[in-house]
């Protein structure tokens, strides 16, 4: 992406309209912002040689910009009934995250996040999972709170996250609805703290990247593909299933550490119902995740030679991927030891 100049002038555009949104005090300026972002990202998602590529771009664009509309419309209904555009607490809240939690693909608006994802490479894969959520949760944690309408949101989420991905195939799928699911814990620990969604969300970001970097130079879209990786080069496979169950929440890898940190910011809430679902729901998200790694490692360790796929990476490729891979395992160890330091 970054060897075509105009995907990369797209691509700073894209950043851009995310600064717009996160730094503006109103909500016509946050409005504006996700606009450039999206109009950013669809020429970055286009790709004339792939119809698969045109068909998910064009879906991205009409939800994108329904959602948009939609915003726009209860901005200027709330300028009217309400104070001039400003942030602040009112009845028309929930109305404005409606929208919002539509363009993170948070469930139950989230028909439109597997469809597209499957017609994308994985660049942009990594990018709609990650890039394109930090707007929209930003602006949503403005105006989060503890009640009935976002406790639906959150279970649903979480729900069809762990439902959605368990006879899923495609990798593409198995991440869009890990995705979902960890969107609903994202939200949890936004109404306890905002520094705790922010650090879920960087470390769910460098989980994501970890494993997309590893998957995107073996060309792998489908589980059975895993199955058959080069024996050659195991420590490949090992640190693709780490990462995976890092993202799954398997303690005791890094992915485990903001869960755990919103367990116990919801048990000392007395939020103990709620908390022993979602527990128990990533549970099952964390089975089909195992079932993946056991039947790799164990019950298929095989492979054919007509299904060996070169490994043409660098050592500066190879050091990244081990670099991000460690990142998973050993993170929450040293979390630990630091906090243990620290205090």
């Amino acid at each position: 992406m970054l060897n075509n100049s105009t995907k990369t002038l797209f691509l700073m555009t894209l950043l851009l309209g995310m600064f717009i949104t996160i730094s503006s005090n109103s909500w016509l300026s946050a409005w504006m912002g996700l606009e450039i972002n999206l109009l950013s990202f669809i020429p970055i998602m286009s790709n004339n040689k792939n119809i698969f590529t045109m068909e998910a771009s064009l879906k991205y664009f009409l939800i994108q910009a329904l959602a948009s509309s939609t915003l726009l419309f209860i901005i200027i209904s709330k300028s009217i009934l309400e104070n001039l555009f400003t942030f602040g607490i009112s009845p028309m809240n929930f109305m404005v995250t409606i929208p919002l939690l539509m363009k993170t693909g948070a469930a139950p608006l989230h028909w439109w996040f597997p469809s597209v994802m499957e017609g994308l490479n994985w660049s942009n894969c990594f990018i709609l999972m990650t890039v394109q959520k930090i707007a929209p949760l930003i602006l949503i944690s403005y105006l989060i709170d503890f009640n009935v309408f976002f406790m639906f949101i959150i279970m649903s989420s979480v729900l069809v996250g762990t439902v959605g991905g368990y006879n899923q195939i495609s990798i593409r799928k198995i991440l869009t609805y890990s995705s979902i699911n960890h969107l609903g814990w994202m939200l949890t620990a936004m109404t306890i703290s905002e520094n705790l969604w922010a650090l879920y969300f960087l470390i769910y970001s460098s989980l994501t990247l970890a494993i997309i970097y590893i998957i995107k130079p073996l060309q792998i879209s489908f589980i059975n593909q895993t199955f058959l990786l080069n024996n050659n080069n195991k420590i490949m496979k090992f640190l693709l299933f780490s990462s995976l169950l890092s993202l799954g929440g398997l303690p005791p890898f890094l992915g485990f550490l903001p869960k755990w940190m919103v367990i116990q910011s919801m048990i000392n809430n007395s939020s103990i119902l709620i908390m022993s679902v979602m527990v128990i729901l990533s549970l099952i998200t964390l089975y089909y995740y195992l079932r993946i790694s056991y039947s790799a490692f164990i019950i298929l360790s095989y492979e054919n030679s007509w299904n060996m796929i070169p490994d043409n990476s660098g050592v500066f490729s190879l050091s990244m991927t081990v670099m991000l891979s460690m990142f998973s395992v050993l993170g929450m160890i040293l979390c630990s030891i630091l906090i243990n330091f620290v205090n």
